[in-house]
């Protein structure tokens, strides 16, 4: 199966291990849950998947990489103790805690989440000392004396002997207590991933024309060729960068992550290309509506590469923008909650100073803050909003500093700002939106230059929360075959809702 079903078919393993009867205990017995295996190719995004599912579940997660570990390590070390058996003394070997076991109960501690995912990777390296106690960890879930805590799943993965030297094929006892899941490279799940992290335009139209030099490996008389889809993603990160600092992304550094000469030439030709579309098409004026008439004329005669290459360029440019609206939109349904809380402690209190009020609030974000980065659960959505919280008490402060006391009208005065804020990120993205779509219809019709943005716009989750709350009547003229429920109310409708001044 593919990346997204693999994803899929955990979440579902998750969902089910979690599952509690009617007293509160596991409906299916900690050690009767038998360990996800992933095996496939590496840097197809096994790991990055398990991290997401522990983020969408809200629970913890650790990871380690079993190549690193010795049986000392994994087990704990050997100590002495005395006991008395049958009024007699003996010294009895016990074992400090695993340094994996600690490292899950150091996480239930730091994050306060009692359940989680410990993901084990490349299982299937350890060493030969370790391969006994790791035949004894998958079936009952125990690393020496200690056990993994209940309600703590195992999730391992490894790579196939062909792509890992170190690798060893496991014996009937060992997968007999798997659940094992197959994964092979597929950029069609792959570009869903990518459309939705914003990865960078150049790579991903590049692989829709070149779908084979997604993954490749290849033995040739000077070594192993490969590029993997850990590969694009590190170097659309590295491509990022390099364009914000103004630094020349050039054939050197595309060789330095897409370790296939061939290959790396040829994306660098492309990126060349993809950078002068960027300048010839005023990417920005098009989502601003400014844009020269001449521009839609020449993509309706351009090669259709080129026209690919530019469907691309749009559809990041116009995916930005109403991502920015999103996170804006979500950051506001975080903080509002909060703040009428507020509002309602200082009436019970009947106190009009919020001051004291607010350094509470301001902590205990602080503290989720803090909790989730250290537990790697820190969604980009999570980050925004507390961001965005700290920022309204803390202009609510700055208010107080200049006028005296903290009243609970000035953090409804910096409150304001922030829905002023969301305001502007809609409007900019309703119209960016509906330009896109305009400039499309006019050099594109509905050629197969429309089916692919409408296509991109519909698998970017951003675009379409922003299409679900919002609306635009072009995009669902374009796609009719889409069904949509109630779109949510529209953002005068929205913004009263969150009135600090309404329950």
């Amino acid at each position: 199966m593919d990346i997204k079903q693999a994803k899929q078919q955990i979440k579902y393993t998750m969902q089910a291990y979690f599952a509690k009867d009617e007293f509160g205990g596991y409906a299916l017995p900690p050690q009767r849950q038998r360990p996800v295996f992933l095996l496939g190719a590496p840097g197809i995004g096994k790991t990055a998947i398990v991290e997401q599912i522990a983020q969408e579940l809200d629970v913890g997660f650790v990871a380690y990489s079993m190549t690193h570990h010795t049986r000392q390590s994994a087990l704990g070390l050997p100590f002495i103790v005395q006991k008395q058996y049958g009024g007699e003394t003996y010294d009895v070997s016990e074992y400090t805690m695993s340094e994996i076991i600690a490292a899950v109960y150091d996480s239930i501690e730091q994050t306060g989440h009692a359940e989680g995912i410990l993901f084990l990777d490349e299982i299937n390296c350890v060493s030969e000392t370790l391969t006994p106690a790791m035949l004894q960890f998958l079936q009952y879930k125990v690393f020496g004396r200690h056990k993994v805590p209940e309600g703590w799943i195992v999730v391992t993965a490894g790579n196939p002997p062909e792509y890992n030297r170190t690798a060893r094929d496991f014996d009937l006892a060992t997968w007999d207590r798997l659940k094992r899941i197959d994964v092979e490279p597929d950029y069609q799940a792959w570009r869903e991933y990518a459309l939705a992290s914003s990865v960078h335009p150049a790579v991903i139209t590049y692989l829709d024309v070149e779908q084979e030099h997604f993954y490749h490996l290849e033995t040739t008389a000077d070594g192993k060729e490969f590029v993997t889809a850990r590969g694009w993603d590190d170097l659309s990160s590295a491509i990022k960068l390099y364009e914000a600092q103004d630094l020349p992304v050039d054939d050197i550094l595309i060789g330095q992550y897409v370790q296939a000469p061939e290959i790396a030439k040829r994306f660098a030709v492309y990126y060349d290309l993809f950078t002068k579309y960027r300048s010839d098409y005023q990417i920005d004026r098009i989502l601003a509506g400014t844009a020269e008439a001449d521009v839609a004329q020449r993509a309706q005669e351009a090669p259709f590469d080129e026209r690919v290459s530019l469907v691309g360029l749009i559809s990041d440019a116009l995916s930005n923008a109403l991502r920015e609206a999103v996170l804006e939109e979500g950051a506001v349904e975080f903080t509002h909650p909060r703040l009428m809380g507020l509002r309602d402690t200082l009436a019970q209190s009947e106190t009009s100073d919020a001051t004291e009020a607010v350094r509470e609030l301001e902590a205990n974000i602080q503290q989720l803050l803090r909790t989730d980065r250290a537990s790697g659960l820190l969604s980009e959505q999570k980050y925004r909003s507390y961001e965005r919280a700290l920022e309204v008490l803390e202009r609510a402060q700055r208010l107080a500093a200049n006028g005296g006391t903290l009243a609970f009208d000035q953090v409804k005065e910096a409150f304001g700002a922030l829905l002023d804020k969301l305001e502007q990120r809609v409007g900019e993205g309703e119209q960016a939106l509906d330009n896109a779509l305009a400039f499309a219809e006019q050099a594109f019709g509905e050629g197969q230059e429309m089916l692919l943005l409408i296509t991109d716009l519909s698998a970017n989750r951003y675009s379409m929360a922003f299409i679900n709350a919002h609306g635009n009547e072009r995009f669902f003229a374009h796609n009719a075959n889409l069904q949509f429920g109630d779109r949510g109310a529209d953002l005068a409708q929205r913004i009263k809702q969150t009135a600090l001044d309404e329950s």
